[in-house]
């Protein structure tokens, strides 16, 4: 005992200076008054809002500790009262990951019958922690196997499904998104002719409304929550995508959003590139290693 506390005395010091050297790396911003704000003032604003998006990139090792700082940071401050919402689950893997936080099941078991991603260990501590504090998680995003079948043969096609397939899914049919939000992802696909000749956007789409749908089931089954939801930057930049089919379920819920950027600048933004993205604005430096 006395040699595995010595250990762990050695060791916190390290894990300390490694968070300190991080902070040098990143900076958090106030998108309205451009100027640095921290965690526990978003924190602070989530008294006037429902749910905070927290748009990521992936593979940006600095922004997934970032996120789990900002998840710990709720649930100090809102105890009992936070749920967690993950793009990183499918809808049909909701029942292991329930098995998994209320201890039913070993993480291995969950690993896989969940499905986590290969780059888990950068969620794991969401997890643990929501584990730990009894924390509802919502496994939020559509399920692999639809999301494909919409990009061959269209949203129309999920008509065919059966009762237990349309349970995973929100209600059909599903609206298609036009104006801004169509633009840019034709812009981030390469233009008009690489979008129209597949049908990748309805299957964006899908991907959206299944998330908002269930952040939307979350905080109608949780009243007065604040809801962390997790996602990809695209899916909620601009309080579009998943922000915006959230609203169509929910009408009336207050929205913060989170955009999270490596970005070479990221002590000296170009507000230009940044202003709209998001409520605040997350730059971190790129030159780090994309895992810790």
């Amino acid at each position: 005992m006395k040699l595995s506390l010595s250990i762990i005395f050695f060791l916190l010091p390290l894990c300390i200076l490694a968070q300190d050297s991080l902070s040098t790396h990143y900076k958090i911003y106030s998108s309205s008054k451009q100027k640095i704000v921290t965690l526990d003032e978003i924190a602070a604003d989530m008294n006037k809002a429902d749910v905070l998006f927290f748009g990521e990139e992936h593979n940006d090792s600095t922004g997934h500790y970032l996120e789990q700082a900002m998840f710990k940071k709720l649930a100090d401050k809102y105890p009992g009262t936070v749920a967690l919402s993950m793009e990183m689950f499918e809808t049909d893997c909701q029942i292991p990951l329930n098995e998994y936080l209320a201890g039913f099941i070993r993480e291995k078991n969950f690993i896989t019958e969940a499905r986590a991603w290969k780059n888990y260990k950068d969620y794991r501590p969401m997890i643990e922690l929501a584990k730990a504090n009894h924390i509802p998680v919502t496994a939020a995003n559509a399920p692999a196997r639809y999301v494909n079948m919409t990009n061959r043969l269209g949203l129309t096609s999920l008509q065919q499904l059966d009762a237990t397939g349309k349970a995973f899914l929100p209600p059909l049919p599903i609206d298609t998104a036009t104006g801004i939000y169509y633009d840019k992802f034709v812009e981030v696909m390469g233009g008009h002719e690489a979008v129209n000749k597949s049908k990748v956007f309805q299957a964006q789409n899908l991907w959206d409304a299944t998330m908002g749908y269930n952040i939307a089931k979350t905080y109608k089954a949780h009243h007065g929550f604040k809801i962390f939801q997790v996602n990809g930057g695209f899916h909620s930049e601009e309080k579009l995508g998943t922000a915006a089919q959230l609203k169509k379920y929910a009408p009336n819920i207050r929205i913060l959003n989170i955009a999270a950027y490596a970005d070479d600048n990221f002590a000296n933004p170009d507000w230009s590139k940044f202003t709209a993205k998001g409520d605040y604005i997350i730059l971190t430096d790129p030159k780090l290693p994309k895992t810790f």
